[in-house]
C-alpha cells in the first residue's frame, strides 16, 4: 500500500507526522512488515526524535543551525534566499526516508520517539511525503 500525505509547514522547525503516518499503517491492516515513509524535498528532511520533551527538539534545531548557518560565503547556490543552501546541506547531512517496522499492526516506535518532518526553511512549504507499507 502506498500513500502521500501533502503536509503544510508553517515555518522551520520539527513538526510531528507520527500520527498520520500511524493511521496510514492501521489502514493498511499489516500486522507485520515495513513502513518506509520518504520525502519528495531537497531542502527539508525526516527524523525520529524526542516526543516527550520540547526542549530536545529546540536544541537540535539550534545545533543544526549553528553546524550550517545562513550566509556563509562560500554557497553559491543563493538564488532562492540565504536559507535555501543551509537547508540542502541540512537535508543531506539528515534522512530524506525512514524505515520503521510494524509489530502487531502498529509501529513499533520507542516509548518516547516520534516521526517529524523537519522543514529547514523560513516560509511556511507544503511538502509531499510518501508512505509505503509492504510485507
Amino acid at each position: 500500500m502506498v500513500r502521500e500525505l501533502t503536509i503544510h509547514t508553517p515555518a522551520r522547525g520539527l513538526h510531528e507526522i507520527t500520527d498520520l503516518v500511524a493511521a496510514v499503517v492501521r489502514e493498511a491492516r499489516q500486522s507485520e512488515g515495513l513502513c518506509t515513509v520518504f520525502v519528495r524535498h531537497t531542502s527539508c528532511s525526516l527524523t525520529i526524535q524526542e516526543n516527550a520533551d520540547p526542549s530536545a527538539r529546540r536544541d537540535l534545531e539550534a545545533w543544526l543551525h549553528r553546524l550550517v548557518p545562513e550566509h556563509d560565503p562560500l554557497y553559491t547556490h543563493t538564488a532562492e534566499g540565504p536559507d535555501d543552501m543551509p537547508s540542502h546541506i541540512k537535508s543531506a547531512l539528515t534522512d530524506v526516508s525512514l524505515s520503521i517496522p510494524i509489530i502487531g499492526g502498529v509501529l513499533a516506535l520507542g516509548t518516547w520517539q516520534g516521526i517529524y518532518l523537519w522543514e529547514h526553511r523560513r516560509d511556511p512549504h507544503t511538502r509531499r511525503v510518501v508512505i509505503h507499507v509492504g510485507a
